[in-house]
């Protein structure tokens, strides 16, 4: 084996067990915050951070997000996740986006919270689809555009997030960006609701109670509006209460 390939395998194993370390302190550093050890946490994941772990620089970022182990800052929070961002973390890019959608640490800008949740909902991160698709509904940061929010709604539920599904359930139901078919939203609501979001289990209730998309069932309809307000959402409580009185 030539000089050049000696060095380049000791290259490349010198950097899997940085890699292997920086991890390691991550790990260690999760294990400290468990026990709310912020300022011992911190210290763990700066060095992980500064070795190149985005994980580690995510996790600091949520620390000056929400000032544990240190005081809190929005723009540290940001440089953060900027980092994180940067090195692949789609959860950096997610709360990134965040902060320019609510103006924290940065100036309010919508198109840079575009620009974020798609790189987060790219990553895998269905919260991140889920916003996109709020922002292409509202037009916000984007020209609106139904048919670009259904996409990202059913990225969103596909992934695994629940609000994702319940939205789909609304586009269907409304006939926005979709052909309306009371079918197929009852079959999200209850994805929805399934998945423990609230919303979809009382957008599911009104679905019997009505007979739309699904056969009329007063009896089930009150059972998903008890589900809902047992899961704290009040218009399912309402709704329960009304069903009761008849």
């Amino acid at each position: 084996m030539s000089k050049k390939l000696n060095f380049l395998l000791f290259g490349l194993i010198f950097l899997a067990i940085c890699i292997n370390s920086w991890a390691g302190l991550v790990e260690d550093g999760l294990k400290l915050l468990d026990q709310k050890k912020y300022k011992e946490a911190f210290q763990k994941f700066k060095k992980a951070c500064d070795g190149g772990d985005a994980k580690g620089c995510f996790i600091l970022g949520v620390m000056y997000d929400n000032g544990q182990g240190v005081r809190q800052d929005y723009s540290k929070a940001v440089e953060f996740y900027q980092k994180a961002c940067d090195g692949g973390e789609a959860l950096g890019c997610f709360n990134l986006g965040f902060m320019y959608y609510n103006g924290q640490g940065v100036g309010q800008d919508y198109s840079k919270a575009v620009e974020f949740y798609q790189k987060a909902c790219d990553g895998g991160d269905a919260w991140g689809c889920y916003n996109l698709g709020v922002q292409y509904e509202k037009g916000q940061g984007v020209g609106q555009d139904n048919f670009k929010a259904v996409e990202f709604y059913q990225k969103a539920c596909d992934g695994g997030y629940a609000l994702g599904c319940n939205n789909l359930g609304v586009m269907y139901a409304k006939g926005q960006g979709v052909g309306q078919d009371y079918f197929k939203a009852a079959e999200f609501y209850q994805k929805a609701c399934d998945g423990g979001e609230a919303k979809g289990c009382y957008n599911l209730g009104v679905m019997y109670y009505e007979g739309q998309g699904v056969r009329q069932d007063y009896f089930r309809a009150k059972e998903l509006f008890g589900k809902a307000c047992d899961m704290k959402l009040q218009k399912g409580c309402d709704a329960y209460k009304e069903l009761n009185k008849k």
